[in-house]
C-alpha cells in the first residue's frame, strides 16, 4: 500500500458542467481502482476550464446587468473548488458503492499561501475572464485592474502565477487523511491568499496545481505524486517525427532535457518541475506522470513516466 497524492487536469474534467459529470465518472472508475489495490489516496484537480467559465459569467452579468455584482477572481476559484468537488465527492462515492468498497470522501475548500514578494507578481501574464473594450479596459485599468491585449480579440485582465508558500488547512487534511478519508483538496492549485498584520486576505493570482500538489504531497510524506495528464508518457522532440516517449526520468536528465527546453512552458514543464521538487526531498519517493487510463499500469511500472532522483 502506498500514500498518493493524484492530481487530476482541469481540462480533464470538462468545459461544462454536463461535461463534467461524464469526465469524473471515468475520473472516478480510475481513482477507485487504486482505491481497490488498496492505496491511500488524496486526490487533487486543476480548474482552468471551469474557474474560465464562472468568472466570464460573472463578468457578463456585470457588464450588462445594473444589479449584478463584480466577483473577483478568487472567489470564483473557491466557487470551482465547491463544484469540482461535489462532482468528484459523488461520483468517488457512487463508484465505491458499486463495488461494495467502504470509503468516506471530502472535499475540502482549501486556500494556499503565497509570498506578496514573489516576482510573478511584477509580471502577471495569466488572462482571466470576460474580453473587454479598449476604453472598458482603461476604465478598469483606473480601478486597479491590470489589462492586456489578447491576440486581437479585445482587452482581459491578467494576473500573476505565483508560487505556493504554505496550505492553510493542512492540519485538517492530515487529521482526515490519518482517519482513512479520501481528501479532494488544493482544487485549481488553491485560492491565493497573503499573510497580513489582520490575518490571510485573499489575492487575484493562478497558483500551478502541480505545484501545490507537490506540495501538498511533500507535506504529508506522501509515498508517490501521480499527475494525470493528457498524455501516456513525457515524451522529448515531442510531436515529430524524431518523439522518443520515456519510460524513466531521473533528476539530472530531467534538468538536462530542461536545459535543453523539451518541455513545453505552461504544458509539460511545470509538471516535470513539481515531480522533481517532490522526489529531490527523499530518495525513496517517486512521481508519475500517465494518462487517466493507463493510472494502475503506471504505479505497477508498465506505463506512463516514473521519474525518481
Amino acid at each position: 500500500m502506498a500514500k498518493i497524492v493524484v492530481a487530476l487536469g482541469g481540462n480533464a474534467l470538462g468545459q461544462t458542467p454536463e461535461e463534467q459529470l461524464a469526465a469524473v465518472s471515468k475520473a472516478a472508475t480510475a481513482i477507485v481502482d487504486l482505491i481497490a489495490a488498496g492505496h491511500k489516496l488524496i486526490v487533487t484537480h486543476g480548474n482552468g476550464p471551469q474557474v474560465g467559465m464562472i468568472k466570464k459569467a460573472a463578468d457578463c452579468a456585470h457588464k450588462n446587468e445594473n444589479n449584478a455584482p463584480y466577483i473577483a477572481l478568487k472567489e470564483c476559484g473557491a466557487m470551482s473548488q465547491g463544484y469540482i468537488g461535489y462532482h468528484l465527492q459523488q461520483a468517488i462515492e457512487n463508484e465505491c458503492c458499486k463495488r461494495q468498497i467502504k470509503q468516506a470522501v471530502a472535499a475540502i475548500t482549501t486556500q494556499v499561501e503565497v509570498a506578496p514578494d514573489d516576482p510573478a507578481f511584477q509580471h502577471p501574464t495569466k488572462p482571466v475572464g470576460n474580453f473587454y473594450t479598449e476604453s472598458e479596459a482603461r476604465i478598469m485599468s483606473e480601478q486597479g485592474f491590470i489589462m492586456q491585449e489578447d491576440a486581437g480579440r479585445g482587452y482581459r485582465q491578467v494576473v500573476a502565477s505565483p508560487l505556493p508558500v504554505k496550505i492553510i488547512e493542512l492540519k485538517v487534511i492530515k487529521t482526515l487523511v490519518e482517519n482513512n478519508v479520501l481528501v479532494i483538496t488544493v482544487g485549481g492549485g488553491g485560492i491565493p491568499v497573503i499573510k497580513t498584520p489582520k490575518g490571510y486576505q485573499g489575492i487575484d493570482a493562478v497558483i500551478d496545481k502541480d505545484n501545490s500538489s507537490a506540495l501538498l504531497a511533500d507535506a504529508l510524506d506522501a509515498d508517490c505524486l501521480l499527475i494525470l495528464t493528457a498524455v501516456e508518457k513525457v515524451a522529448i522532440n515531442f510531436n515529430t517525427p524524431a518523439q522518443q516517449n520515456l519510460s524513466r526520468l531521473d533528476y539530472a536528465t530531467a534538468e538536462k532535457y530542461i536545459a535543453e527546453g523539451q518541455f513545453a512552458k505552461g504544458s509539460m514543464l511545470p509538471k516535470i518541475q513539481a515531480c522533481l521538487n517532490f522526489v529531490h526531498q527523499k530518495p525513496e519517493r517517486k512521481a508519475v506522470i500517465t494518462n487517466l487510463f493507463t493510472a494502475r499500469e503506471a504505479l505497477q511500472g508498465n506505463n506512463g513516466t516514473v521519474i525518481t532522483d
